[in-house]
């Protein structure tokens, strides 16, 4: 899952994106509106966490240029401004959530699962596929009653995968899900992590099939 964090206080977005990262998520950090608005333009994210008090362009702002591109994406608001009217301005331009700092970090990460359960239409935290289930609480897969030992990237094309269960997925999103500004997207490693996921679900049943031209899909093929 990738996501933006739109934070101009630098040492507090180093330690979001840290924390966020421990959780395997993908996470790209900018600190102005207008860069912001760049990033939403042209890259797919799963959520955003914005800022409302940012230099060049405010996050009042970066946000109704969002809805106004159609763009459902979640979107938490971070502020300083715990006013009801500061409130029920994020709410109206459309923003998801609220939260005001400060603000524990685990209440955060509650509240980015909850979107993204409700971004995909989830109420259950587990998802399932055969023998492979992954729980968005503790962000862990399992492969039976064993836990899945993923690297970073793999856990995110995997988690991508798992997500659009049934549906096949191209090189260049499962690409855009796990690489962030610093790593620039290479759609051939793609099939360095598909095959080593193979490689740990073998004999489980669960299968990561190729579409040549296409993608990928994962199924269950039991």
């Amino acid at each position: 899952m990738r996501l933006l964090l739109v934070e101009d206080n630098r040492e507090l977005a180093g330690w979001l994106a840290r924390n966020l990262r421990l959780a395997n998520y993908v996470v790209d950090v900018v600190h102005d509106g207008e860069d912001a608005d760049l990033a939403l333009g042209v890259t797919e994210y799963a959520l955003v966490i914005l800022d409302l008090s940012l230099p060049k362009l405010d996050g009042l702002a970066v946000l109704r240029r969002l809805r106004q591109r159609g763009d459902l994406v979640p979107v938490i608001v971070l502020t300083a401004n715990a006013s009801l009217s500061g409130r029920i301005a994020g709410l109206d331009e459309g923003a998801d959530d609220y939260i005001a700092k400060p603000f524990e970090m685990e209440e955060l990460e509650a509240r980015i699962r909850a979107q993204l359960r409700r971004a995909n239409r989830r109420a259950d935290p587990q998802i399932s596929c055969g023998a492979l289930s992954f729980d968005s609480n503790t962000r862990l897969f399992r492969l039976g009653d064993q836990p899945l030992a993923l690297t970073p990237r793999e856990h995110a094309v995997l988690e991508q995968l798992l997500m659009k269960m049934g549906q096949t997925v191209s090189k260049a999103a499962l690409s855009e899900s796990i690489f962030d500004f610093d790593n620039p997207a290479d759609t051939s490693a793609i099939e360095i992590y598909v095959h080593r996921l193979r490689k740990k679900l073998e004999g489980s049943g669960v299968q990561i099939m190729t579409l040549r031209g296409l993608g990928y899909l994962l199924q269950n093929a039991d």
